[in-house]
């Protein structure tokens, strides 16, 4: 009897056991919606709600715009990419020659909600030139490639710079005066096959020797103690935040790496160095990856 009793208090506990424990497994699978694997679910992502950011500039293929971002906002990002914000929250973002039509700017607030503004980029006529020969095919030599990777090595390594410039912030002057030479955008096709757009802007004094100044404050971060094989006396500005300007084919460089430069102060002589068919001023300006048109940064010549 005393052991029947024992086997009965055994089962009553065990299936008092298995009465406790299923309901709270019942329970606790729809409120935490866990499944086997023990993992939480995802809460779906609170849709971005549309904002409409105060800007000025050039919001065109190859152009720029700069704004000031409104308080509580932490963070600003241009499809995808964060954009870097000045401590008084002043912001500038470009746009390369071949921008598509849209862009999107993203902000993240403070209190973790996200705010959205799609921009439509203006497409740009680009001057094009279709000729009736064929394009030269063969690419450069191996001999030719020995100069130009510790060129190119020096160039990339230029443009990593970070410095404290903020010529990022002003309307950028003339370097040089005469005439316009070459402008930025314009292109080749041969026989369908387009060849690489021209990616600067050229101002032809009349001679060499001419002097040209600094667009907008700067430090140098490239002063080419030798010419390059194809830029020639090579010389290139940081502007700050991602923006810089390099100069090319120069008689002269007056200026040393480090320096800080002033808007309007004499920097270089223009010449013919590296590949050039004459004398002149090549301008060209870069924003991270993208690539700029000078003109969109200039007032009107008078």
């Amino acid at each position: 009897m005393r052991a029947l009793r024992r086997g009965i208090s055994a089962l009553v506990l065990i299936a008092a056991g298995a009465a406790i424990a299923l309901p709270l497994m019942a329970a606790r699978t729809p409120q935490t919606g866990r499944g086997n694997s023990g993992t939480a679910p995802v809460a779906p992502a609170a849709p971005a709600r549309p904002v409409a950011l105060p800007f000025s500039g050039e919001l065109t293929q190859g152009g720029w715009i700069r704004g000031t971002l409104p308080a509580g906002i932490r963070s600003l990002s241009l499809d995808g990419a964060p954009v870097k914000v000045a401590a008084d929250g002043t912001w500038f973002v470009a746009f390369d020659r071949d921008a598509g039509a849209q862009a999107l700017l993203r902000v993240s607030y403070a209190n973790g909600t996200i705010g959205e503004q799609r921009l439509a980029v203006a497409p740009r006529a680009w001057q094009i030139e279709n000729v009736n020969i064929a394009r030269r095919t063969g690419g450069p030599s191996e001999a030719f490639m020995q100069l130009r990777r510790p060129e190119l090595a020096r160039i990339n390594a230029a443009r990593a710079h970070v410095t404290d410039a903020q010529g990022w912030r002003q309307r950028f002057v003339w370097p040089a005066q005469g005439r316009i030479s070459g402008r930025f955008g314009s292109q080749r096709i041969y026989r369908g096959e387009p060849g690489a757009y021209h990616s600067g802007l050229d101002i032809a004094p009349g001679g060499s020797g001419a002097p040209f100044v600094a667009p907008a404050d700067g430090v140098v971060i490239l002063a080419a103690d030798k010419p390059f094989t194809l830029e020639g006396n090579l010389l290139m500005l940081d502007h700050g935040m991602g923006l810089n300007s390099a100069f090319l084919h120069c008689s002269q460089i007056l200026v040393k790496e480090g320096d800080h430069v002033r808007q309007g102060q004499v920097i270089g002589r223009i010449g013919m160095t590296g590949r050039a068919t004459g004398p002149h001023l090549h301008w060209s300006i870069k924003w991270n990856e993208a690539r700029l048109d000078p003109l969109l940064f200039l007032p009107p010549r008078t």
